[in-house]
């Protein structure tokens, strides 16, 4: 392990070098590449000096220990030889996780879709409480959430609704919220005091930039209509709405959350890049092997992935078997140990295939 660190601080050091060179600088794609891994590589070699710090700390207790006449600085040097002892074997735990290759992907923002499913107006009055749900979680975050477009449901809620949010590390964070949520509460709606089962689906998609997917405008048809939701005095006046179709694959986007025309295009655009490059990397995934059949899965879509039954405040994610009983705090956006979990499956599924 010693030796790969040593060949990240190595590389870590060109890249930075690089950095400050001007033929770096006048080509973008270039530039952007450097300093993603000048980022990504700094968190690896910060954990290594600490732990390079940590293993001198220790060879100075050992020798303390071992030639020092004066027991009350033996006494000491021990003392401090406990304390780094499991400091070593924390640091050893965080850099073998760091070592692990990470979803290039992970470092994106990411468009998210939640769409009702079965229920009527009790899926999309669930679709609104995940869109809450997301928006405590981004608040919490420090993340950004904007809405793209949005269909309201007749009894509130949404029959769907597209988001982007932004921040560090979104897609990684997020990218295993892909799948079906199912709901079993009594709805607002039932006089009976019965339970109803709804679903909402839920799609995370990693937000793709000019850089990754090159889109041909000629493939692209370009429609306009009237905005139907809120917007202010432009509702329903003014053609302001963007509706893409890509002509080669049929895939839709549209927004109709802005009052400007281009605004609303620039945001449909953003969301029709990031689905045709979802299918793109499926395909890739696909011809490489890569798409494992895990505990966790690829994001599938029709996956159902975890439940929130209202009745025993119960919330539990199918996938790795792991429930918590605290469900409001999970609606109010506290769905960390969820992330968490799912991102520590993750990464002993790669250290079981001997990743690193």
């Amino acid at each position: 392990m010693l030796d790969k660190l040593e060949a990240i601080q190595q590389r870590f050091n060109d890249v930075s070098e690089q950095l400050t060179q001007p033929e770096a600088m006048s080509d973008m794609k270039r530039f952007k590449a450097l300093n993603k891994e000048y980022k990504d590589l700094g968190k690896i070699v910060t954990e290594y000096k600490a732990y390079q710090q940590v293993l001198s700390n220790i060879d100075n207790a050992k020798e303390v220990i071992s030639t020092e006449k004066d027991q009350d600085f033996r006494e000491m040097a021990k003392a401090e030889l406990d304390e780094l002892m499991p400091e070593q074997e924390r640091l050893e735990a965080v850099i073998k996780e760091l070592l692990i290759p990470k979803d290039p992907n992970d470092s994106k923002d990411v468009i998210m879709e939640i769409r009702a499913g079965a229920g009527g107006d009790e899926a999309a009055i669930f679709a609104g409480d995940l869109q809450r749900m997301y928006m405590r979680f981004a608040e919490k975050q420090g993340l950004r959430m904007d809405l793209i477009d949005a269909t309201e449901g007749t009894s509130g809620g949404y029959k769907e609704i597209v988001l982007s949010l932004k921040g560090e590390d979104v897609y990684g964070k997020l990218k295993f919220e892909s799948g079906v949520h199912r709901v079993q509460r009594v709805p607002a709606t039932e006089t009976q005091g019965r339970i109803h089962t709804s679903v909402a689906s839920i799609v995370v998609m990693p937000e793709a930039e000019e850089l990754d997917i090159e889109l041909d405008m000629n493939d692209i048809r370009k429609d306009l209509f009237m905005s139907s939701g809120p917007g202010g005095q432009s509702v329903n006046t003014t053609y302001s709405a963007v509706r893409l179709t890509h002509l080669p694959t049929g895939i839709v986007a549209q927004c109709q959350d802005q009052k400007s025309q281009l605004k609303n295009f620039d945001k449909a655009l953003q969301v029709l890049r990031s689905r045709i490059y979802e299918i793109e990397l499926a395909k890739k995934n696909e011809a490489e092997g890569a798409a494992r059949k895990s505990m966790i899965g690829g994001g599938d879509r029709s996956d159902k992935i975890r439940t929130y039954n209202y009745p025993q405040g119960r919330v539990t994610d199918h996938r790795i078997g792991f429930t918590v009983y605290n469900l409001p705090s999970v609606m109010d956006g506290n769905i960390d140990d969820f992330v968490e979990q799912l991102r520590l499956a993750e990464s002993a599924e790669r250290l079981k295939e001997g990743v690193v």
